[in-house]
């Protein structure tokens, strides 16, 4: 189903989109910074010549782990970006992907790189498929 967004319409989204993915690679970025390029002594603080304490290794990874799972969800919010920009393109932006019905404006704005309109969502959720 094609859109029913006029052309104005489909650049603010794009241009909302195009930020937004601007704003999710910048996080990527500086956690992967913070994160995944420095040593654990880096990470630890301790510039000592003593060896870490295991407790102190064992917190310094659940941080790692967890900024890995940041950098996760953020890639994955990217993908959604990219996608929503296809739909864009193919004039089929604003369209639930699963009923085919018209996304609501309200929802396409708070989250502009949604694909399914509300009630499918639940639905899916429901289903435990996403």
């Amino acid at each position: 189903m094609k859109t029913h967004l006029s052309a104005k319409e489909l650049k603010e989204y794009k241009e909302k989109l195009i930020n937004l993915k601007e704003e999710v690679m910048g996080k990527i970025r500086e956690i992967s910074e913070d994160t995944l390029m420095k040593s654990q002594k880096d990470i630890s603080g301790d510039m000592s010549g003593y060896g870490l304490h295991i407790a102190d290794v064992a917190s310094d990874n659940y941080e790692r782990d967890f900024s890995l799972g940041l950098v996760s969800d953020e890639r994955k919010v990217l993908l959604e970006i990219e996608e929503a920009l296809k739909r864009i393109e193919a004039k089929e932006y604003g369209v639930c992907q699963m009923c085919e019905k018209v996304i609501a404006a309200i929802r396409l704005k708070s989250i502009p790189y949604v694909k399914y309109c509300k009630k499918c969502q639940e639905k899916m959720e429901k289903e435990n498929k996403l």
